[in-house]
């Protein structure tokens, strides 16, 4: 995808998305304005492995369920797949976004794709979309200690 053949740009936002809650659909909206009016976002679902290798447990939602989920948000223009090897940088190099937009949670992520972007000498704007608002339930841990509370 070459976003230079178009005067949309592209916003790159990525994660896990296991228990699908309001918080993940805040930070896809943020993330999209982020690229402007008639921006393109595109979001990549992390893979079960990966996400066992970061997190130490294996998501509850299967990843094909999880990347079909996004995919069917409204803010969403395409979801796909991350690599097994977490490689967040081949992603970056395929899609060629304008805008990354990382999430509050993913510190260790912005560094290595600040790192990238300035030894490549690529102009890519990377922001960091904050915590929005405080709801019971806007993470997914939250929503398993509540089940867990419930039954």
């Amino acid at each position: 995808m070459d976003n230079k053949r178009t005067d949309r740009k592209v916003v790159l936002a990525s994660g896990v998305f296991d228990l699908l809650h309001l918080g993940h659909i805040k930070f896809l909206e943020a993330a999209k304005k982020e690229g402007g009016k008639g921006a393109k976002l595109f979001v990549v679902v992390a893979r079960d492995r990966t996400v066992e290798k970061t997190k130490g447990r294996k998501p509850i939602i299967p990843e094909k369920q999880r990347c079909e989920l996004i995919n069917a948000l409204k803010v969403v223009d395409k979801a796909l797949l991350g690599y097994e090897k977490l490689d967040i940088l081949e992603i970056i190099n395929k899609i060629k976004p304008s805008v990354i937009a990382l999430g509050y949670d993913q510190r260790t992520m912005e560094k290595k794709v600040q790192e990238y972007v300035k030894n490549k000498g690529i102009k890519i704007k990377i922001v960091r979309i904050g915590k929005l608002g405080k709801d019971d339930l806007d993470s997914s841990s939250m929503i398993l200690r509540k089940i867990i509370e419930t039954f």
